[in-house]
């Protein structure tokens, strides 16, 4: 070997799990593989501007990509594969993905913002660039020839011509690479792709269809005890006393953990720990500091703001506002309160032994948790370890990473493997929130119709420096904790239209009812609906077609494009001053977004029925235009454009949260309803690929624009305009009087 890649062999944990390969992943399940994991060599930081962080080659030439970025059940773990594949030029079957296991691969950031395939993948495939030009120039000189008259085929290296070849195995096979990544390591020409650019099928779904998959709540470790947390009366209520007589006589209980406000019940199995649960006795103080939820707008405007900010300032709006027979237009929108509610209850498995805690979740974001456990406990970072198993899905940051508090506090308490379920009124009623957001928009027309100045304020939590989510249990247990953060949500606020004055300003709140936390498309949907909503109160203003008054006012030829194929593909008729007869009546209404005002476009019409009796609409199809750059898996990005009109459309019409002056009081599926499969509506899609362009994101930006387009087809429906999130029966029938 050259200087270039090294004969030293990798490290014991890699070499360790070489050996196992993928079988580490399959068969979690199996008590002892746990175990063992948690006793290989003490946590270390896996170097992210190294190969050797990203890719290893064994043996017999099969490759290990390490991953720091999860599959949420989005497809990240098939899209990975198929680059690195691709940019090795090996089958698809000889490469194996591990994910964010902080022993084993390099933290890539937290697992949001539509970033996995934009900048995770982006570093996968530069690691696999540069280690294919290594091993072109290993292979040139082992058989004697230029570097530029070599092939790769199925992890082969062959001169062009014909003759001897030589595989990766004998150029690098199980020792490590010793390369710094290189950005200019030439990436292969996408004219020669033959994986990414196909539908290649979701490797989980075989397993997860026939039962064999092993999820976070299968997942188990030899010795192995269960435990259920004993929530307060009220959000902030303090434990006074408690009595777990009763629960003794239970069999298989094994005792009681209090720390402060924080209370746990032990069992040797999950029913046990289930019925102590239910059985121990406890007395809190009273708490009633929530808002009155009837008044919660009202409050939120009377909130302390910490700071104000300008998101986007073209122009000079307050003057223009000021201009002679200009026609002032306003509006106020709001945007409820949204909890995660994953199907499956978060889990966790912790284990503390030999001064070392290990810890299984399903959290996104298994770096920062190592460290915020370790903060929590009083630990070196280096003595914990987070292993990432797929859980029920999140979408942000739900409950996955408080149940891995509880885990690790407990287990360090016991000095046991631990096992904390939640039950389903724990992951609605203490998992964080989704903030409310509240908006006010003016804009000022001229006698043309030509929108002269637009300005808009959003009202939202302040954004503290550090992106760290407080643990749960630490809050209750007064233990160190980190300050909570909203997630993005100052982002998209700022418009992509070219009107010549606007200001958009964000509000930061010193205070909001619920911890907050990111939840799917953070901030850029509530922006989102409040920006496409009023644009389409300006275009009705001027008496101009919805979608042509987008493509009056942008001057983004790729966003007029996509505008365009939208039309095309819903086969948009000019809409404007309809009016329609009878109790049900049909509508459909346009949005558009370029993610960030930086990447992923997308535009969407929504097709929708409004039953002006009952006040209940329905969403009966969505069209979507899709372009974020050069596509990896269209089946895959289809299932996230599907998944987000699915999902959002559930938020947009049924989902809020409920809640008393103490605590949550939607904690199951009959008070915080979701969509049904009846109500789903159908999807037609238009992928735009652009091979030659970087990739960008898909899990979030179509959500983005889901609530606007709904709102938008309600009005071209029923003249009616409605501003607040949910769209529920009650708010239409109050709403339609004023059409």
């Amino acid at each position: 070997m050259t200087t270039h890649i090294s004969r030293q062999l990798a490290s014991e944990s890699r070499r360790k799990f070489l050996r196992t390969g993928s079988a580490l992943v399959v068969t979690f399940s199996i008590g002892g593989i746990g175990e063992a994991a948690a006793q290989a060599a003490p946590p270390k930081t896996v170097a992210a501007d190294q190969v050797d962080g990203f890719l290893a080659i064994d043996a017999k030439g099969n490759v290990t990509v390490y991953s720091g970025k999860v599959d949420l059940g989005t497809g990240v773990r098939t899209a990975l594969t198929q680059i690195a594949a691709e940019e090795l030029s090996v089958p698809l079957a000889r490469v194996t993905v591990i994910q964010g296991d902080t022993l084993l691969t390099p933290d890539q950031g937290i697992t949001f913002a539509s970033l996995s395939i934009q900048v995770g993948g982006m570093q996968i495939r530069q690691a696999a660039a540069t280690a294919r030009d290594a091993l072109l120039g290993q292979a040139a000189t082992t058989l004697g020839v230029a570097k530029d008259t070599l092939t790769i085929s199925k992890g082969t290296v062959t001169p062009k011509s014909g003759g001897k070849s030589v595989s990766y195995a004998q150029l690098v096979g199980g020792r490590d690479f010793q390369l710094k990544l290189d950005p200019k390591a030439p990436l292969k020409d996408p004219k020669d792709y033959t994986i990414v650019g196909q539908p290649i099928a979701r490797l989980d779904i075989p397993d997860k269809v026939t039962g064999r998959f092993t999820y976070m709540h299968d997942f188990k470790v030899k010795g192995m005890i269960h435990a259920r947390v004993i929530r307060p009366r009220a959000m902030k209520a303090t434990l006074q006393a408690w009595n777990d007589f009763d629960c003794r006589k239970i069999p298989g209980y094994i005792g009681a953990i209090r720390k402060g406000n924080y209370l746990a019940v032990l069992g040797r199995s999950e029913w046990a720990a289930i019925k102590a649960s239910k059985a121990v006795e406890t007395t809190w103080s009273d708490w009633q500091g929530l808002p009155d939820k009837a008044a919660l707008w009202e409050w939120l405007r009377k909130v302390k703001i910490n700071k104000d900010e300008e998101l986007q300032k073209i122009g000079n709006s307050a003057e223009t506002m000021k201009t002679p027979h200009a026609k002032i237009v306003s509006a106020s929108y709001n945007f409820a309160i949204h909890t995660h509610g994953s199907i499956g209850p978060s889990c966790a498995v912790a284990e503390y032994k030999d001064g070392k805690l290990t810890c299984w979740s399903a959290s996104q974001q298994t770096h920062l948790l190592r460290k915020q456990i370790a903060n929590m406990l009083g630990m070196p970072p280096g003595d914990v370890r987070c292993i990432y198993i797929d859980g029920s899905g999140c979408y942000g940051r739900n409950g996955h990473e408080d149940a891995a508090a509880d885990a690790a506090l407990l287990a360090k308490e016991t000095g046991l493997p631990v096992r904390v379920q939640w039950m389903r009124q724990d992951e609605h009623g203490w998992d964080p929130k989704g903030p409310p957001t509240l908006y006010d928009y003016r804009a000022a027309i001229g006698d043309k119709g030509i929108v002269l100045a637009w300005e808009s304020e959003v009202f939202a939590p302040d954004r503290p420096k550090d992106i760290a989510v407080t643990l749960l249990p630490a809050e209750l247990a007064g233990l160190p904790r980190e300050d909570p953060h909203p997630g993005n949500i100052h982002q998209s606020l700022a418009i992509p239209y070219t009107i010549p004055n606007i200001k958009a300003t964000a509000h930061w709140l010193a205070e909001t009812p619920f911890r907050p936390s990111w939840i799917r498309t953070p901030g850029r949907m509530q922006n989102t609906f409040a920006n496409e909503s009023f644009v389409d109160e300006l275009a009705a203003a001027v008496g101009m077609d919805p979608l042509d008054f987008r493509l009056r006012n942008l001057n983004d030829p790729r966003g007029v494009e996509l505008l365009q194929r939208l039309a095309k593909l819903a086969n948009w008729p000019s809409r404007t001053g309809r009016v329609q007869a009878g109790d049900v009546v049909k509508g459909r209404g346009v949005s558009y977004v370029n993610y960030e005002l930086v990447r992923t476009y997308v535009g969407v019409v929504a097709d929708v029925e409004v039953d002006k009796k009952t006040g209940k609409v329905a969403v009966k199809k969505f069209y979507v235009a899709h372009d974020c750059g050069q596509i990896i898996n269209p089946d895959g990005l289809k299932n996230q454009i599907e998944g987000n009109v699915v999902q959002t459309t559930s938020r947009t019409l049924l989902e809020e949260l409920q809640f008393d002056r103490a605590k949550v009081t939607s904690v199951d599926w009959k008070t915080y309803p979701i969509l049904k499969f009846p109500d789903v509506p159908d999807v037609a899609i238009d992928l735009i690929d652009r091979p030659a362009e970087k990739p960008w994101g898909a899990g979030e930006p179509t959500a983005a624009v889901v609530p606007s387009a709904i709102a938008n087809a309600i009005f071209d429906a029923t003249g009616a305009r409605l501003r607040s999130v949910p769209f529920t029966p009650e708010k239409v029938l109050a709403a339609l009087p004023k059409a």
